[in-house]
């Protein structure tokens, strides 16, 4: 299955920041949105970083309360790692695993298509589990 087979299903829609939102607001849109990861872009289609509750927590482990009133591109990820609509689930699976993230932002023609999270992958793997599992016991009560 491809990537772009799990946006159809998921829908295209990505939360963004600003570079220069603070990261009291980037905790409001994770919060208001129910996710663990926000794109970082100037106009919502380029990517210029990612950031996600981990990188939250581990600057206020760092710096304390202070980092609520930093802009988020003093804690974002700067090389974000990302997928086309036409690669292979696996290999995407085996991207987040390697590399250990857990969202991918999804680029097709240069613009920002989607978001991929490990859930998602999760998701696909199981629904491809009981698809064969339901054909094996068909086959077995023909």
């Amino acid at each position: 299955m491809l990537i772009g087979t799990i946006l159809q299903g998921k829908g295209t829609y990505v939360a963004t920041v600003s570079p220069d939102a603070t990261v009291a607001e980037l905790l409001a849109v994770l919060a208001t949105n129910n996710i663990g990861a926000v794109v970082v872009s100037e106009d919502g289609v380029s990517i210029v970083g990612i950031v996600s509750e981990r990188d939250v927590v581990r600057r206020l482990n760092d710096r304390g309360s202070d980092v609520l009133g930093s802009p988020v591109s003093s804690i974002m990820t700067t090389e974000v790692r990302t997928s086309s609509p036409d690669v292979n689930v696996d290999d995407l699976r085996q991207l987040m695993t390697t590399h250990r993230i857990r969202h991918v932002p999804v680029v097709a023609d240069g613009r920002l298509a989607g978001i991929v999270s490990i859930g998602d992958v999760v998701k696909n793997a199981i629904e491809v589990l009981e698809t064969e599992k339901a054909h094996l016991v068909d086959y077995l009560h023909r």
